[in-house]
């Protein structure tokens, strides 16, 4: 029985990986539905295109964040209760600097840091679902130097090397009480990190129309000194001993096939479509450093399914100040039915978004967007056995300022 509170354990570690991709690298892209991989606008290219930064004529630095505020709610099916969760506010964050040597050189340099995935997701005290999860706590930062060069009036080419950094807290409670009736808790926690690509290429064959293709690697975030934390009654300590763990984490790999149209001066159209291979996520493997006849080293199938996602937006040039946005994005999920658990309870989804940008002078700019998405699920997982109708609501507002040096 204790090899079974073991492995519903350890499968939600990876939920974070579940189709919910934290699309904010940009602020003029995320006004335009997440679209802008054919249209070089600003620094945001770097993540978006590599091959495409030739193709900015300025020098700048762009930071840029994005608070996201989640609420969630769970609805469970044999006793009709309802589960809250208690999620602070979400920060994933940008900052880019793209940089010429001289005046019109085909070659652009730049840095690129963002946070690809990354939020924390807490439920009440309490709720039905705490044997699967009460607390999960997710940072990554990808580093990415870029190189682009314009081979042609043309045509671009561009490649970024990623060095990606992370840590990851999960908390649960375990069905073992102890004398006063208070339930066993267990604390997963480690950091890990992993290498991968960014490649590019842009096509500009009229000066009304672009492509773009892009392929960002799969990254392996290893993690290789995990801890875990058992609070259990005092006659199982000796099934559940504190220690290490390694484990490996797949991010998938994205294909992006974009087309960018300007309409005249003032409108310009995006559109993206991304092929997300969460097939790399099959298999969810622990191997614990002190195992007992409780504690095993496990394999577990996760069998995720390829995504697709399709972004379309558009901008206005109001004035040659003043600059609105509008977009909206579809992006199927790649968890299939039996496999939804209460961290991302994740399903296919539209996400309508809207921006605004402002020039305060010839190198200053501010853009802000906001995006908003419903998400509902209802789904009995294999292998917890929880069952129920899940339905989260996300905000987030998201503000950039860019300087052009």
């Amino acid at each position: 029985m204790y090899k079974l509170f073991t492995l519903a354990l350890l499968l939600p570690f990876l939920g974070y990986n579940q189709g919910f991709q934290v699309n904010f690298q940009g602020q003029q892209q995320q006004g335009m539905g997440g679209a802008g991989t054919a249209l070089p606008q600003d620094a945001a290219i770097l993540f978006f295109n590599p091959g495409a930064a030739c193709f900015h004529h300025s020098n700048e630095i762009n930071v840029a964040v994005t608070p996201v505020i989640s609420k969630g709610t769970f609805l469970e099916d044999n006793t009709n209760e309802v589960a809250h969760t208690t999620s602070p506010v979400g920060t994933p964050f940008s900052a880019y600097g793209l940089f010429q040597l001289k005046e019109e050189s085909k070659l652009k340099l730049g840095m690129a840091i963002y946070t690809p995935f990354g939020s924390t997701v807490e439920w009440e005290e309490g709720w039905t679902g705490r044997f699967a999860l009460t607390r999960l706590k997710l940072l990554s930062i990808f580093f990415q130097p870029t190189v682009s060069y314009r081979l042609t009036k043309k045509l671009g080419i561009g490649a970024g090397f990623v060095y990606s950094y992370g840590n990851v807290n999960l908390q649960k409670d375990l069905p073992l009480q102890d004398a006063s009736g208070e339930y066993g808790h267990a604390e997963l926690s480690g950091s890990g990190h992993g290498f991968g690509y960014n490649v590019g290429l842009y096509f500009e064959p009229t000066r009304h129309l672009n492509f773009a293709i892009t392929y960002r690697s799969q990254v392996n975030m290893n993690l290789k000194k995990g801890e875990a934390d058992f609070t259990v009654p005092e006659s199982l300590n000796d099934k559940f001993p504190d220690g290490r763990f390694t484990s490996s984490i797949p991010l998938p790999s994205v294909f992006t096939f974009a087309l960018g149209v300007k309409a005249s001066e003032k409108l310009a159209i995006a559109l993206d479509a991304n092929y997300v291979n969460w097939k790399a996520y099959d298999t969810l493997a622990f191997d614990y450093e002190n195992n007992t006849s409780s504690l095993l080293d496990t394999k577990s199938a996760r069998l995720y399914e390829g995504s697709i996602a399709v972004r379309l937006g558009a901008q206005y040039k109001i004035t040659p100040q003043w600059t609105a946005r509008l977009g909206l994005a579809f992006a199927m999920t790649p968890v299939q039915k039996g496999y939804v658990t209460p961290e991302t309870p994740d399903n296919n989804r539209l996400n309508y978004t809207c921006g605004v940008g402002y020039s305060i002078s010839e190198k200053l700019m501010l853009d802000a967007s906001f995006l908003f998405t419903q998400v509902k699920r209802e789904d009995t997982n294999l292998e917890t056995g929880l069952s129920g109708k899940f339905k989260t609501l996300v905000f987030a507002p998201g503000l950039a300022i860019t300087y052009k040096l």
